[in-house]
């Protein structure tokens, strides 16, 4: 989809997305219809990328600013994350949740393998599962972050890792061999090769296999003992271990730990790394475990008072099964024939990895299979749901890496069938691709403030500035928002030139439904069809533009131009 100069007029003289104008349909994040989860907008954040609301934690644990160019902290924080909550960054944008990097304490050292030095600021190099990391703040700041998200309506979603450890390093030694494997090496020829092995050199994989009982690893116990809790996390442990009856094996422990998070801090969702890596049932007893954390905490004052604001909806947990597509099914095919369904084991959906890919396609051939592999899984699987993404912090190969196509990007994603994720950024331009920055390391810059505050151009020249970009975005995420049509609804195209389609959503006694159309003139008005969905004589609104319109003969017509028309009733 190109859009022009004129059409970035046309958007501007709409009033931006953070101040609505009188005839909008709603205030910015106004919701029309209960929540659902099928339906949801993720936005995916990297903790230390984001916003640094506190330049005094930036470099906790000696670590140093000596990294590599994007391999170090950058000052990102949990007070930042809140600032902008509390701001209505993402209530403006239509997020219903927000997934944050792993905040648990990392390790304290680097690594050095051929890239220059590399610290832990992505959250995924644990050291202390039970513990805050300071360089992102205090157990403080991440009750503030929740409970801020809670008061607008918005969940928390937390990174979780099972499948392994920080890396050994001089400051970080490694845990006690019954803990973790350190070999041999994956070579992914099948399960067993992808599963009982080390997902690179130098990261201890936790023996979540084993159902030996182990003792704490030593380094934990001294930890403890030093800062005064020794006593309270040993009771604790005994407790968790009498009450459900599970071995002390490390796959317990660190179930144990997670969920820890849960009933402490209100935590909505897990996200949960490197699954396809670890036995599938190892995820079907952590999600009854931070199910009955999450039961816990909605009896507390704080989480009864956050069920008035985001419903009072079961644990929810998302699958990075490397490799998984919605094109597959159920099912996640190993290298060497194995099927596993991740449904059937803890999960409610699954991270999409194809729709970079896909979204090289045509619009209807996109949101039409998605729809109807959806509706395949859901057959065996109600309620399940793929999360849709166009780059992440892992993925090398994104949609749009130098951010040419930044409206066709926000139309492929956010009304692509199923969950959505927005990694930061998208939503702003920031270009996936950094000066001297080798691998991951691209795709990991800092959240670019600085290019929203002056409106800097973006791409070839024809998309306007980054401000821009911003509007747009948020116009299509505050109407997915309202309308659970848009994700979770049926598909079906009215049209093809302009190229219009309905979304019907029937569930619980909620019914939704809309139409969009994409790739309208810039420069002039036109009828749009609606039968089969709007009857004639109805009056119906376009999210986009904020104007109303009265069907006759099957279509409707907007009076102001626009490149998109986002129509539903009020």
């Amino acid at each position: 989809m190109k859009v022009s100069a004129l059409a970035i007029s046309l958007m501007l003289a709409f009033g931006s997305a953070s101040s609505a104008s009188a005839d909008a349909p709603a205030p910015a994040g106004a919701r029309a219809k209960p929540f659902t989860w099928e339906n949801a907008t993720v936005y995916f954040l990297l903790t230390d990328r984001f916003d640094n609301a506190d330049p005094a934690n930036d470099h906790a644990y000696g670590r140093m600013a000596d990294a590599a160019v994007g391999r170090g902290f950058m000052g990102g924080d949990l007070a930042g994350v809140t600032a902008k909550v509390k701001a209505g960054y993402f209530t403006d944008l239509g997020v219903d949740a927000i997934w944050i990097t792993p905040p648990v304490e990392q390790i304290h050292g680097y690594t050095d393998e051929g890239t220059g030095k590399t610290y832990a600021f992505h959250g995924y190099w644990a050291r202390d599962f039970t513990a805050m990391d300071a360089n992102l703040g205090s157990e403080r700041d991440l009750h503030d972050l929740v409970d801020a998200a809670h008061a607008r309506g918005i969940r928390v979603l937390l990174d979780v890792v099972v499948n392994h450890t920080g890396p050994v390093t001089a400051q970080d030694p490694v845990w006690p061999a019954d803990w973790v494997r350190t070999g041999p090496t994956c070579t992914f020829k099948d399960m067993r090769t992808t599963t009982s092995c080390t997902l690179v050199k130098n990261l201890p994989d936790i023996r979540t296999d084993s159902d030996a009982s182990v003792a704490l690893p030593p380094m934990l116990v001294a930890k403890w003992k030093k800062e005064g809790r020794y006593e309270r996390e040993v009771k604790e442990l005994d407790d968790f271990f009498n009450r459900t009856g599970y071995p002390r094996a490390p796959r317990y422990y660190l179930m144990k730990w997670h969920a820890d998070w849960v009933r402490k801090y209100g935590i909505d969702g897990f996200r949960c790394d490197t699954v396809k890596h670890t036995e599938p049932g190892v995820w079907k007893d952590l999600k009854t475990v931070a199910s009955a954390a999450y039961e816990d905490w909605k009896k507390t004052p704080a989480g009864q008072a956050a069920m008035e604001q985001i419903g009072n909806v079961p644990f929810f947990m998302t699958s990075e099964v490397y490799g998984y597509s919605v094109n597959g099914g159920r099912e996640f095919t190993y290298d060497g024939g194995t099927k596993v369904d991740y449904f059937d084991n803890g999960f409610d959906s699954m991270i999409n990895f194809s729709l970079p890919h896909d979204a090289h396609g045509s619009y209807e051939t996109l949101f039409s299979t998605y729809s109807n592999s959806l509706r395949r899984i859901q057959a065996a699987h109600p309620g399940a749901s793929v999360l849709n993404y166009l780059d992440s912090h892992d993925d090398g190969g994104p949609f749009d890496a130098l951010r040419q196509h930044p409206f066709e990007e926000a139309n492929k994603l956010l009304l692509a069938p199923g969950q959505v994720q927005i990694y930061y950024g998208d939503e702003t331009a920031r270009v996936l691709k950094v000066e001297g920055a080798q691998g991951d390391a691209n795709l990991r810059s800092f959240m670019n403030w600085d290019q929203l505050a002056s409106n800097a151009k973006v791409g070839r020249g024809d998309a306007g500035g980054v401000a821009d970009v911003r509007d747009y975005w948020a116009r299509l995420g505050r109407f997915r928002h309202a309308h659970p049509a848009v994700g979770a609804g049926a598909h079906q195209m009215l049209a093809a030139s302009p190229y219009t389609f309905k979304r019907t959503y029937e569930k619980g006694g909620v019914s939704d439904r809309v139409v969009v159309a994409l790739d309208l003139p810039q420069n002039r008005a036109m009828p749009i069809s609606v039968a089969g969905v709007f009857g004639d004589g109805q009056l119906v609104r376009d999210w986009f533009t904020g104007k109303t319109a009265t069907v006759a003969g099957g279509k409707v017509q907007f009076d102001t131009p626009a490149p998109v028309a986002l129509i539903a009733q009020d």
